[in-house]
């Protein structure tokens, strides 16, 4: 099966509600901007969002190839955020998105599973720059790109992680072999 990913804006529980589904014994992995911007701000002159996103949208697309590409040899494989997002941040910014990344978005399972931001989690911190409407904003502008990616976007109910990752199942079950 093509990698799944699950989305959305900042501030939806989706790094939780990953953590539950390996919890569950599913093959999932971290989300890679995250990580990338926590290296780069210990890096004088790193490679950051805010400052530069163009530069940190190629950062992103070298490390989430490859994670796309580890995930690819798993029967069932959740992503923390995927290629597509970066197009998301670059529209979202208003930026042009090279058509490397359109063309790289492509290959992972067709229905994309979104969190809202829900202001009762979010939390702003060095990661997480921007107020909750600012999550909102990239949020929609998430779900726009892939829908003209071509990708279903399946919203998750907002409920207790028992309840989320039983819907993602629910919903992949047709096509899981685990």
């Amino acid at each position: 099966m093509l990698p799944i990913i699950i989305t959305g804006g900042p501030g939806a529980g989706k790094t939780s509600l990953i953590n539950q589904l390996a919890g569950q014994e599913y093959q999932t992995f971290d989300e890679v901007s995250r990580r990338l911007i926590e290296q780069q701000a210990s890096i004088e002159n790193g490679i950051l969002p805010w400052n530069d996103l163009p530069g940190f949208a190629d950062l992103c697309l070298t490390h989430m190839r490859e994670q796309k590409q580890q995930a690819s040899l798993h029967n069932v494989a959740f992503l923390d955020r995927a290629i597509p997002d970066i197009c998301g941040y670059l529209a979202q910014a208003e930026l042009d998105i090279d058509a490397r990344f359109t063309e790289a978005s492509l290959g992972y399972h067709s229905q994309v599973f979104f969190c809202r931001p829900h202001q009762a989690i979010y939390v702003q911190d060095d990661v997480r720059p921007y107020p909750f409407d600012g999550a909102l904003a990239i949020h929609e502008a998430l779900v726009a790109i892939y829908q003209q990616l071509g990708y279903q976007v399946v919203e998750v109910p907002w409920g207790t992680l028992e309840e989320r990752a039983a819907f993602i199942e629910s919903a992949i079950a047709p096509s899981i072999e685990r």
